[in-house]
């Protein structure tokens, strides 16, 4: 059982666990529309509960853009959701508006006691590409080099060094002449997930963006999972590996969260037209699953999130996805 709406398309995803079942956010659209890549700008967020990742009760929109003028009135895009120490959950998203046509990208923040009701932070801005370390980023629409001024994404997790919090955020870089070399890992950190300052990017190059990061942690080696697009390898990247791009799910390896990250090898989840996109792995009491929407391309998009799929890490630290065990949503 594939988590799906019947009048509606579901991409983007993310989890939390709440100590007893797995609460599942993701982006959706009216199926109304007809053509599915309108769904970016009729976008709000949806919200599921699951005790085992295949069985989903929905639980309808849990947020949607600001009524304008608002700084995210047109679009409430992906995001990822934490818990404080006192309990209270903090969903921080992507948000564009209207007169800027969502082509540049904010990070907002809201609160929320029940995981469905969420209340914005102020009016939810919580970062921007401003401030000291701002030059180190793409900061405004680069017309003609790139679609759009990327800064969306975020993935929020405790500092496992200190009493802080880290951010992580699809970005790129300035500067690069080839558009694909310049994707990035953008990165904040907060003390108290109310106050971010922005950091240089952690990592620079591969591909033209790295899309819906998410940053774990196992057996002592840090992963930073991202998506990107055949159209997006560098030519750097081709050369390297000597591979026909793919579209998909891959990942960054580090031995420390701040890096310094390194592209791992091969591809860990490609295919053209895509089988999955947006992936999150999530840590279960059977180990790690892989979990992501069912695009299969633009002209026979799915819009539904895959059932979970067994994730395996080898010995020498690499992520490799069961195909012994798939359950594949079919």
């Amino acid at each position: 059982m594939v988590l799906a709406l019947d009048k509606q398309w579901v991409w983007d995803s993310w989890y939390a666990h709440d100590g007893e079942r797995w609460h599942a956010w993701f982006l959706k659209a009216d199926k109304s529309l007809g053509d599915p890549e309108l769904r970016h700008f009729n976008v709000s967020q949806g919200h599921a509960i699951s005790e085992d990742l295949i069985s989903w009760q929905h639980l309808g929109t849990s947020l949607a853009p600001a009524p304008a003028p608002a700084w995210d009135d047109l679009v409430t895009w992906t995001g990822s959701v934490v818990r404080d120490s006192d309990g209270l959950w903090h969903l921080f998203y992507t948000g564009g508006r209207q007169f800027e046509k969502g082509l540049y990208q904010r990070i907002g923040h809201a609160t929320s006691h029940d995981m469905h009701n969420w209340d914005r932070v102020g009016d939810g801005l919580c970062l921007d590409l401003t401030g000291p370390n701002a030059a180190r980023y793409e900061a405004e629409h680069m017309v003609g080099h790139w679609h759009d001024r990327a800064m969306r994404d975020p993935w929020v997790m405790r500092d496992p060094t200190g009493d802080g919090w880290l951010m992580y955020f699809t970005a790129r870089a300035p500067g690069i002449e080839e558009a694909n070399a310049a994707g990035a890992i953008g990165f904040a950190t907060s003390p108290d997930l109310i106050h971010w300052d922005l950091q240089p990017p952690v990592f620079v190059g591969g591909f033209g963006q790295l899309e819906v990061p998410q940053v774990f942690e196992v057996n002592g080696r840090w992963y930073c999972l991202f998506c990107t697009a055949a159209q997006h390898w560098s030519r750097a990247r081709i050369a390297d590996t000597g591979m026909t791009p793919v579209t998909g799910n891959h990942y960054l390896i580090a031995d420390d969260p701040r890096g310094p990250w390194r592209i791992a090898p091969g591809f860990l989840d490609g295919a053209n037209p895509c089988r999955r996109y947006a992936a999150r792995i999530l840590k279960t009491a059977e180990g790690l699953v892989i979990m992501g929407f069912d695009d299969n391309g633009r002209d026979h998009f799915v819009g539904q999130i895959r059932d979970p799929e067994p994730v395996l890490v080898d010995a020498e630290g690499y992520l490799h996805i069961d195909a012994d065990a798939e359950q594949g949503g079919k």
